[in-house]
């Protein structure tokens, strides 16, 4: 059974991390999980600070740090929107290494933030911090792309997301395996539908199409467990055409509250392959994507 026990939400007040907290509590909750709010102050000294007393610059740098567990704090009062409390943290140093040495050290089993923050928001590429922490990270990360999506919850509601279609992409590789797990336990969780995807790309135009979409469909078929096609609520799906096009615009079709995509080892969203499939769907879409690392 997947078990979501310690969850880590790096925040930096921007609207990105309110949306990616609204997600965050709401999987606590789901999960009975211990969630963790994280702020990181990284501090650059100008370049005249070599001649500033030390105790002025140890002042001003533990007012700093003050003033952001104040902001953390009032950050988590205001946005909490069911029973979770998070345990609030302030830690200073470089955002990335900082959100990865927290997660590893506190063995963290799932990383919830914003695409961009504060330092604004790049039309081509990823926020700097979250392209690092997709790289890098051990743990599954759930990126929120867009402030505001359609899976959160109206204010006054009981739970701050809602997710009702969930789409689970899948080239049926080992590592796809692994992240179908989180596919069934999120869909359960929420009592949600879920859509089985497999994206046929590069199909001879002699190729006997019909004869690949039904192999396809039946390799998909057999990932359905007996208690899903009970439910009737487990469906699959099989598209002709760029992976990431055929993703994003099914999203878009169904208006899906969430992707679930297997990432193969660490180093796999590296220079030569962050152009490809999860990346491109991160980017360009406009759905919360659940990377799960394996």
């Amino acid at each position: 059974m997947l078990r979501i026990e310690r969850i880590l939400c790096p925040v930096d007040f921007s609207e990105y991390s309110v949306t990616a907290y609204d997600h965050a509590q709401s999987l606590a909750r789901h999960y009975q999980a211990k969630l963790f709010l994280l702020h990181v102050v990284d501090i650059f000294l100008p370049a005249y600070a070599y001649y500033a007393p030390a105790t002025y610059l140890d002042e001003n740098f533990r007012r700093i740090c003050a003033n952001a567990q104040e902001q953390l704090q009032e950050f988590a009062t205001s946005h909490t929107r069911n029973s979770v409390q998070p345990e609030c943290l302030v830690h200073e140093g470089e955002v990335t290494d900082s959100v990865l040495s927290f997660a590893e050290s506190q063995m963290v089993d799932l990383i919830v933030m914003g695409t961009h923050g504060l330092k604004g928001v790049d039309r081509v590429l990823l926020g700097s911090v979250a392209e690092k922490v997709l790289r890098k990270a051990r743990c599954p990360v759930l990126v929120i792309p867009k402030p505001g999506h359609n899976g959160v919850a109206p204010e006054g509601a009981r739970d701050s997301l809602q997710l009702r279609r969930v789409i689970f992409c899948t080239d049926f590789s080992d590592p796809s395996h692994r992240a179908l797990e989180y596919a069934l336990s999120v869909t359960t969780e929420y009592d949600a539908e879920l859509t089985l995807l497999h994206v046929l790309e590069d199909v001879p135009s002699s190729a006997n199409i019909e004869g690949a979409i039904a192999k396809a469909t039946e390799q998909l078929d057999e990932l359905i467990p007996p208690e899903g096609v009970k439910a009737g609520k487990i469906k699959t799906m099989v598209r002709i055409g760029r992976a990431y096009q055929q993703i994003i615009e099914l999203a878009l079709e169904i208006q899906a509250d969430l992707l679930i995509m297997a990432v193969q080892g660490r180093n796999a969203l590296d220079l030569a392959v962050f152009g490809s499939t999860t990346y491109r769907v991160i980017q360009l879409g406009s759905c919360p994507v659940l990377t799960v690392h394996v």
